[in-house]
């Protein structure tokens, strides 16, 4: 029996897909804290696979390499001194789990996820199989518990550990960023604790993967339901915990405890966070966006810049004959504070000649939003040209309430690789906005002070197509739809519920109506950051064609 375990937690950033380059972070890490000391080195849920894996594990040579893999970690063991415990798809029998892995002195150890989560952006059940209730295991003589992420959120499996004789719970995480989604976490592990008397060890990883951000921020919760260990959001790190056998029970020391960010902090980092990651992970040697002197574009360019430098950023204004000379002015501010390529492109040519092209088709008739259109299109044209001709990523900037109302052109200012604004609503880009140019997060690559003109966040938004033009021209005040547009997104109120918050019923029945009809154009958007309650893509899921209309 021992009395005491140094516990190595490698809160790290895999990718998906990527088995060589996982498994050498595995085993760096894993020598690293063999070399300080550890008896145990944990990582985060499907590490080596990295979370989510999706469809890959039904490829049959997939698997085959994570069992390669996997065996030459056995090996291994038999020459580090610290036993290991990580997250990896696991074949048996036909059949793919998604297991915890412990390794030590050439023996091993497995336990399937008994809960597999298929709500919101989770659908393992589609690709996992599920275990079966699992029973502690056996490490140099103590009895731990290793629950899979989702096996925490209700009280079936650690109540089946402590009946099976667990001292001991670590819990192994892939759990993706949402506002506020910290404390939901701590509540539910309190709650763990309290019902079992086990004192737990809550390991996620950090990174960016496709329209998720996974926040690490991985803690420690003794039987007293004291935190003994908190370390820091959206931040790789190889941290210590010391625990040590206090009568029936085990308790960690108290270690680090870095608070996680919260508020606009966390929505700004997790941004940055899931557009480097995107970058990165997929090779671009940059990123390229139309700077249109609005705040949108110049909320997206500083997210950029903080993610990537500003070297890696190019930025393009593209003016047509309504584009006001405040907004050439706001556009090379804003360039001008994150210290960016501005290039400019003028797009009445395209304009003309796209005229003269649809002269015969279109004679006799009015100018309307199709000419509108057509310079969103022209501008669209020009940036993925850019793209193609130097490998930069084209950056879509629209947010979250134009997205909802259709309030933008397919195959114009929607195309693009990637959203920076995507699950952001207007009146939040707004927020951000000052909130940067008052604090520069940690790790951002851009400068400190201000980054986003005054000018350009308190100047009326206009997408300036046409003369005089204002979004609430076409809009209601942005306070208004946003609230509505929360009602029926995140919160599916009906409309006699939002009529209460004081909106009027042809408002919401136009922002419904709105909604449900630019579902085809989500459906055709760039990949962009989950941050709020439901984004659109995998966690909203509608039919385009779709006649259902709330009434009262």
């Amino acid at each position: 029996m021992t009395d005491s375990l140094r516990i190595a937690v490698a809160q790290v950033n895999p990718t998906v897909g990527d088995v060589d380059g996982n498994a050498a972070i595995i085993r760096q890490h894993w020598r690293a804290a063999a070399e300080k000391g550890a008896d145990l080195a944990v990582f985060p849920e499907l590490c080596l696979s990295g979370y989510p894996p999706e469809d890959l594990v039904e490829k049959p040579f997939f698997l085959d390499a994570l069992h390669t893999e996997i065996d030459r970690l056995v090996g291994l063991s038999r020459e580090v001194s610290a036993g290991l415990l990580f997250g990896t798809p696991w074949r048996d029998d036909d059949r793919v789990y998604n297991a915890a892995v412990l390794i030590d002195r050439g023996t091993i150890g497995v336990r399937r996820k008994f809960d597999l989560p298929n709500y919101d952006v989770f659908d393992e059940k589609r690709v996992f199989a599920a275990g079966d209730l699992p029973g502690p295991v056996d490490f140099r003589g103590l009895r731990i518990g290793i629950p899979v992420c989702e096996d925490v959120w209700t009280p079936d499996v650690l109540e089946c550990l402590a009946e099976t004789g667990a001292e001991l719970a670590i819990v192994l995480n892939g759990s993706p960023f949402e506002a506020g989604r910290y404390d939901t976490r701590l509540q539910v592990v309190i709650n763990r604790v309290r019902e079992s008397g086990l004192p737990i060890l809550y390991v996620n990883q950090v990174g960016g993967q496709d329209e998720l951000v996974f926040d690490g921020a991985s803690f420690a919760i003794n039987p007293d339901y004291s935190l003994a260990v908190q370390l820091p959001g959206f931040a790789e790190t190889l941290a210590m915990t010391e625990w040590r056998r206090d009568g029936e029970s085990w308790i960690c020391e108290e270690g680090e405890r870095t608070p996680p960010p919260d508020g606009l902090q966390s929505v700004y980092q997790a941004m940055v966070l899931g557009l480097r990651d995107y970058v990165r992970k997929n090779g671009f040697p940059g990123v390229i966006l139309g700077l249109s002197g609005g705040v949108d574009s110049a909320l997206t360019a500083a997210v950029a810049v903080d993610a990537l430098g500003p070297d890696k950023v190019w930025t393009v204004m593209m003016p047509s004959p309504y584009t006001s000379e405040e907004s050439l002015e706001d556009a090379a501010a804003a360039a001008g504070l994150l210290g960016v390529r501005l290039d400019r492109i003028d797009i009445g040519p395209a304009m003309a000649a796209f005229e003269a092209m649809l002269a015969p088709q279109f004679d006799g008739r009015e100018a309307d939003e199709t000419e509108e259109n057509i310079q969103a299109r022209s501008r669209g044209l020009a940036l993925m040209a850019i793209s193609n001709k130097f490998g930069h990523m084209v950056l879509s900037t629209g947010n979250k309430s134009e997205m909802s109302v259709g309030y933008a052109t397919l195959y114009g200012d929607m195309c693009g690789g990637y959203s920076v604004l995507k699950d952001v609503y207007k009146t939040d880009v707004f927020k951000l906005c000052r909130w940067r140019n008052r604090q520069r997060p940690p790790g951002a690559l851009g400068p400190a002070g201000r980054v986003v003109p005054e000018r350009v966040i308190t100047k009326p938004p206009s997408a300036e197509l046409r003369p005089d033009q204002k979004d609430e021209d076409s809009l209601p005040p942005y306070e208004d739809l946003d609230d509505i547009l929360y009602c029926l997104i995140e919160e599916n109120m009906g409309t006699e519920e939002i009529v209460g918050r004081g909106h009027g019923i042809e408002t919401v029945r136009r922002v419904w109506k709105m909604l449900d009809t630019a579902e085809y154009k989500r459906r055709q958007a760039p990949p962009g950051v989950k941050v709020g309650k439901r984004a659109f893509g995998k966690e909203r899921r509608y039919p385009i064609t779709n006649a259902f209309r709330g009434q009262i």
